[in-house]
């Protein structure tokens, strides 16, 4: 593949995105485009601290970059002294292109003073004054397209391509064996149906009530499969999944086949969980993009964001074609499927109705429609009937 003809000497490439780790996840289509159409390039990743292992191992990424969030807490001389050494840091690496997934006002200045000559990037008419000027190459947003289209067409514009759309993780094989060791604890074995349920979100917002998904926890188990549930390690995502297993009645003598590793898993072992089970079951959040990047069955409840942006990636998928063509209500796309309602005032994208940080759209999703669906994907996987 040839880039346009007006890219020159690109050896070094830098692409930003200062966001959340599913936000990172999905970026890896645009490295895959670059590291295709300028293949003697190094091609390095910059990032937010804490996000860096959705894509460390990934073979693609010469090397990672991260920006340390907390200096934005620390007092205006420190931080200020900071964020000159961090711009000297990446002026020195001499970049000779950047890209700029991220669309806010650091990533447009640190892709400016970084010395590329080729910089491109969202076109935004939010931010400073002057902003519109630092991307060499801007992109107009297409607001209903998947984030991973929306992430391709800003090089995709200027002649940048790839043919595999795939979002990747890169399991390193020792994790795997981590978490086969933990299962094989619970006498757990490749024979039984596992459904990875991962129940928070770092936004509660857009979780489920506890009631609910402890209603569907222990009607999987019942049904004689492996549950395993995770959260990441925040106290009110641990305390979010406790309250969940103290809703199940009879927890312990009833449901052998629950497994609690809330707060207990990095990102490599949350992808590991992902990959063996034959079900991923949560909530708009990173890890359903995880569960979907190791190409595990998704079933997951939207309730603001918009599935059209932030829906489950299905792999497979080789067109760049909106993957979730509805702006609501329940989707399928390959392999995954978003149940969401279909009122008017979804998506709103907002913190919950009213400012209350309660999505009443998530919380009338009824257990019985979400057994149904689930009970579909499970037959469809040919592993179990429920």
């Amino acid at each position: 593949m040839q880039a346009f003809p007006e890219f020159r000497g690109v050896n070094n490439i830098l692409v930003i995105k200062l966001r959340h780790i599913g936000d990172v996840l999905l970026t890896v289509p645009v490295i895959r485009a670059l590291k295709e159409t300028f293949p003697g390039a190094s091609v390095s990743v910059l990032v937010n601290s804490g996000t860096e292992d959705v894509l460390a191992g990934n073979p693609l990424i010469d090397e990672l970059i991260t920006f340390e969030r907390k200096m934005i807490d620390l007092s205006p001389t420190t931080r200020y002294l900071k964020e000159i050494r961090f711009i000297k840091k990446i002026r020195a690496k001499d970049f000779d292109m950047t890209v700029d997934l991220t669309g806010g006002d650091r990533a447009a200045i640190l892709s400016c003073v970084s010395g590329a000559g080729y910089r491109l990037g969202w076109k935004s008419g939010k931010g400073f004054i002057g902003k519109k000027y630092f991307h060499t190459h801007p992109v107009e947003p297409h607001g209903r397209k998947h984030m991973v289209l929306q992430n391709l067409e800003i090089v995709n514009r200027s002649g940048i391509n790839t043919g595999n759309l795939s979002v990747d993780i890169y399991i390193p094989e020792k994790e795997r064996m981590i978490i086969k060791e933990t299962l094989g604890k619970y006498n757990i074995t490749e024979d039984d149906t596992i459904v990875h349920i991962h129940p928070t979100s770092r936004w509660l917002f857009k979780c489920w009530k506890d009631e609910y998904m402890a209603e569907i926890t222990g009607w999987i188990v019942e049904q004689g499969m492996k549950v395993i549930l995770t959260s990441a390690p925040e106290n009110n995502e641990i305390e979010k999944v406790k309250n969940i297993l103290s809703l199940i009645p009879g927890l312990q003598a009833a449901y052998p086949g629950l497994i609690d590793l809330s707060g207990k898993t990095s990102i490599k072992q949350l992808a590991a969980i992902s990959e063996i089970s034959d079900l991923f079951f949560g909530v708009d959040s990173a890890p359903m993009h995880i569960a979907a990047a190791v190409n595990t069955p998704t079933v997951a409840l939207f309730g603001p964001s918009g599935a059209f942006h932030w829906g489950p990636w299905d792999n497979h998928i080789t067109e760049f074609e909106n993957s979730y063509s509805r702006k609501n209500g329940i989707q399928t796309c390959g392999i995954h499927t978003v149940i969401q309602r279909d009122r008017d005032c979804i998506p709103c994208g907002k913190d919950g109705c009213n400012g209350s940080k309660k999505s009443k759209c998530l919380e009338d999703i009824m257990p019985d429609e979400v057994k149904e669906v689930i009970s579909k994907k499970l037959k469809d996987t040919g592993r179990h009937k429920c």
